[in-house]
């Protein structure tokens, strides 16, 4: 079974066996426009909780996605590199943007259920 967390800075995690998938959520993508291009994630790269993690480029901005949990990242999603738009299409689906294997499970009780994310973005 899998549960999803929700970070204030708009990026959510699907944690399933220890190993969470990490993307933006739609409020994020329609903020953004128009996705144009995704940096991939590195894999094998050890992130601390904050660091920039990757770059989403839309018609609008550059912006920075956050490791949401410290952890090492296992798999980045090839297929935004071919098509950004998946991250506008599918944010919360097969627009994922990277896969990481948690350092402390403890860190996902800091983050928000999806009722207390509805109500951050209000």
């Amino acid at each position: 079974m899998s549960t999803t967390y929700y970070t204030e800075d708009h990026e959510w995690l699907t944690v399933e066996g220890g190993v969470a998938t990490v993307g933006i959520t739609d409020y994020a993508q329609e903020q953004l426009g128009d996705i144009v291009f995704v940096e991939a994630a590195e894999v094998g790269k050890t992130l601390s909780k904050g660091d920039a993690a990757v770059v989403v480029e839309s018609v609008k901005a550059a912006s920075d996605v956050y490791a949401p949990v410290d952890g090492e990242i296992v798999e980045a999603n090839e297929a935004l590199g071919s098509d950004p738009s998946l991250l506008n299409s599918a944010p919360t689906g097969a627009g994922w943007l990277w896969k990481m294997r948690l350092a402390d499970e403890g860190q996902l009780a800091g983050l928000l259920d999806e009722a207390g994310y509805k109500k951050h973005i209000g």
